[in-house]
């Protein structure tokens, strides 16, 4: 008895482990396939990255090479700019600083007397209200403070 006890035992024990043993060939012919799907997706993708980053470089030269003659037209603008400003800068201020003066010369001769400024009453506008400047407290003789109007 203890015998066919032993041996259902083991027959049962071997039968789990083939199961086991298929699934798992069925998972690694599974994976297998994956990993051979991926290697053939991958290596052009990982090509076309390749020329990508190759463009990339290429245009980076391209746009420093601008770049170093850009800043090279800069400093040539500069220093043209500078020539330009003290050539003619000083020169140009005289003929402006004169043709002013001519100007004034004429306009004094010819302009009438220019009437003295009136005064006028000087107020603190506050929010909405009126104040009367200090001058108007002083001719009035009286203060202001707590007066409502």
């Amino acid at each position: 008895m203890a015998g066919i006890l032993v041996a259902v035992f083991w027959a049962i024990l071997v039968s789990f482990l083939a199961v086991v043993l298929v699934r798992l060939a069925q998972t690694l012919k599974a994976t297998t396939a994956l990993v051979a799907d991926v290697t053939e997706q991958a290596v052009p993708l990982l090509a076309d990255a390749s020329a990508t980053l190759r463009s990339a470089q290429t245009q980076l030269d391209r746009v420093d090479a601008i770049a170093s003659d850009v800043q090279e037209v800069t400093s040539n603008a500069s220093a043209l700019s500078t020539t330009v400003a003290s050539t003619f800068g000083g020169p140009l201020v005289k003929v402006a600083a004169f043709g002013y003066g001519v100007r004034q010369a004429i306009g004094r001769r010819t302009a009438p007397e220019p009437e003295p400024p009136r005064r006028t009453s000087r107020r603190a506008v506050i929010v909405g209200r009126t104040v009367p400047s200090a001058r108007d407290k002083r001719r009035n003789g009286r203060s202001s403070r707590g007066q409502k109007d």
